[in-house]
């Protein structure tokens, strides 16, 4: 524990002698640089994706989980009426904040995407469609369908409830997938730290071994190695996330037409939680240099 404050100290503080001890460029600088900026560029990327599959999972479920079809599969001469027998239902069902019969032209404008613009729905067997939405009660599905059955033979009630669940199951998969991938990242950025690390340390052995013998501690020599190698990791993950922030900025905002794909962006409070990652990057940084730190220097002994 005290090994670890004055590593921080030493962090905030720091010492011009010390940094002496680290070579300022070279393979492992431009490594650790690049590893952080990349990884927190990609960061930015799965946390929008998370971010946004959690609002489309809340979105679908709330917007299906309120409504309901009912379909009227009756001939042509009894349709009108079993439509309006089907809404008398409805009026009286509890749990139905309203209901409605789609007019030919909304029912022929959801079938245009397959049979055309020029479908004639009076000439074709096609079902009255019937839209039910609820209130913040719900209704009784299985007391709804015995009362259609009774009353309007032809009547076919969907809730939605068998393709409504695989939705939002996908939805939760891809926001989960989101962090799995910000952790797989952050595993990516310790790894490649701890061996441009351990690569650096083993570079300089010669100059490890002659500051020993002039009374260096292998404290000193490690708290040189976690600050620069923690300042390279701060500052490349801070340039990768703004980078990754104006590419999310100028992605095609949310709409309808383009469904998920256009709403991968931030909103609201969300554009504050990027700027965790460059501490997370510093944060990982520091234990994954200290870590190699303590190990190369004891096999140097």
């Amino acid at each position: 524990m005290k090994g670890l404050r004055a590593a921080i100290v030493n962090l905030l503080a720091g010492d011009r002698h010390a940094d002496r001890v680290v070579p300022p460029s070279g393979f492992t600088a431009q490594l650790t640089l690049f590893a952080a900026g990349a990884m927190a560029f990609l960061a930015v990327f799965a946390l929008a994706l998370s971010l946004a599959a959690g609002r489309l999972a809340e979105r679908w479920g709330d917007e299906l989980a309120r409504s309901a079809t009912i379909r009227i599969v009756a001939p042509q001469e009894q349709r009108a009426a079993q439509t309006d027998a089907a809404l008398r239902i409805l009026d009286t069902t509890a749990g139905v904040a309203s209901a409605r019969a789609l007019s030919n032209e909304e029912q022929q404008a959801l079938l245009a995407p397959w049979f055309g613009n020029d479908l004639a729905l009076d000439s074709l067997p096609v079902p009255r469609l019937i839209e039910v939405i609820e209130d913040r009660t719900g209704f009784d599905a299985a007391g709804l369908r015995l009362r259609l059955a009774a009353e309007v033979p032809g009547a076919v009630l969907d809730d939605h409830s068998r393709w409504r669940a695989p939705l939002v199951e996908a939805a939760g998969r891809l926001r989960l997938l989101g962090w799995v991938s910000i952790v797989l990242i952050t595993a990516a950025v310790a790894a490649m730290i701890t061996l441009a690390a351990h690569a650096a340390l083993a570079a300089n052995a010669q100059v490890i071994r002659v500051l020993r013998l002039v009374g260096a501690t292998d404290d000193y020599i490690a708290l040189a190695f976690i600050r620069r190698f923690t300042l390279r990791a701060l500052s490349g993950a801070a340039a990768g996330t703004v980078i990754g922030m104006l590419a999310v900025l100028f992605l095609p905002q949310a709409s309808d037409a383009g469904g998920f794909l256009t709403g991968l962006g931030f909103r609201g409070a969300h554009w504050l939680l990027p700027l965790l990652i460059p501490l997370l990057a510093g944060a990982v940084a520091f234990a994954a240099t200290r870590a190699a730190a303590r190990r190369t220097l004891g096999e140097l002994s």
